[in-house]
């Protein structure tokens, strides 16, 4: 049986030396909080904290005593980062199939969590073979230590590519209010169609970050809607998204309890039609076609 995710996703990148850098005691805390929220997905890499974000998560996991069969561990494994631990001389990708595996295992021992829900390709290379992708997840599928695979940031056609061997659950990409690609170019009809859970990274899209015409834009509009639903702008941003038929998950980088709680509410509210479309104009600066 496929796992399913919560609605919205806690994404940890930023709870190790990249971001915050969390005492495994805050760590422990941060991941009670969003299981009694209910946001029981939790999404990492093998590359956040220069490969050690994840060790630190496992630390707090079994600090917690939090059962394992209460949440979802998402990670991903592929890209090779410069960095302090490792030793690379170039950023670069790598999928053969003892590298997929080993990373999954190493994954799973630093996370201390016995097996991942969901397994991701991190970013798609020009020189992966699909039939090294087959070997690998077979046999972690198989082993019980992974229970779906899936890709990140990969185009339909890539997709496809490694579609032809290995069934993909999961696709989690770039997508927000600003960065809206994906529901244009066939990206989110195609996961659609063929049963793949979207996800989104940056779902909040830098709005609060970006000081340019297009956020401008943006946040006079949600000024504007908020005293309608009684809510804040942020909590809006993800609304838009949620009400797309593709249902995506949106993967949130807050370690702030007050915002995860905000975000989990979220998923409460339902924007009309036409405030839906009031957002999109905002950020193209012209009406529909």
């Amino acid at each position: 049986m496929k796992p399913t995710f919560s609605s919205v996703i806690q994404g940890c990148m930023t709870w190790g030396i990249w971001g915050k850098d969390l005492s495994t005691e805050q760590m422990a805390s941060r991941i009670e909080h969003a299981l009694d929220l209910g946001i029981t997905s939790f999404d990492h890499a093998d590359i956040y904290g220069d490969y050690t974000t994840e060790a630190a998560f496992g630390e707090a996991f079994k600090a917690s005593g939090i059962d394992r069969s209460s949440m979802e561990i998402i990670t991903k494994c592929g890209i090779q980062y410069v960095g302090n631990t490792r030793q690379n001389v170039i950023k670069h990708y790598q999928y053969d199939a003892d590298y997929i595996v080993w990373s999954a295992e190493k994954s799973i021992a630093d996370l201390q969590c016995d097996y991942l829900d969901l397994f991701l390709l991190h970013r798609p290379s020009p020189l992966m073979h699909p039939e090294e992708v087959q070997k690998a997840a077979d046999r972690l599928l198989s082993e019980g230590k992974i229970r779906s695979f899936g890709v990140s940031n990969f185009t339909n056609s890539q997709s496809d590519l490694i579609a032809s061997k290995t069934a993909i659950s999961a696709n989690q990409i770039e997508f927000s209010l600003v960065a809206h690609q994906a529901m244009l170019d066939g990206s989110l009809d195609y996961m659609k169609l063929n049963g793949i859970v979207p996800m989104c990274w940056s779902p909040l899209g830098g709005v609060f970050k970006d000081d340019n015409e297009q956020t401008d834009r943006i946040k006079s509009t949600l000024e504007e809607l908020c005293p309608t639903y009684d809510a804040a702008p942020d909590q809006l941003l993800l609304a838009w998204i949620m009400k797309l038929p593709a249902a995506i998950h949106p993967v949130i980088g807050t370690t702030d309890p007050k915002r995860m709680k905000q975000a989990m509410e979220a998923t409460e509210i339902q924007l009309s039609e036409i405030d839906w479309f009031k957002l999109w104009v905002a950020s193209t600066g012209h009406k529909v076609p």
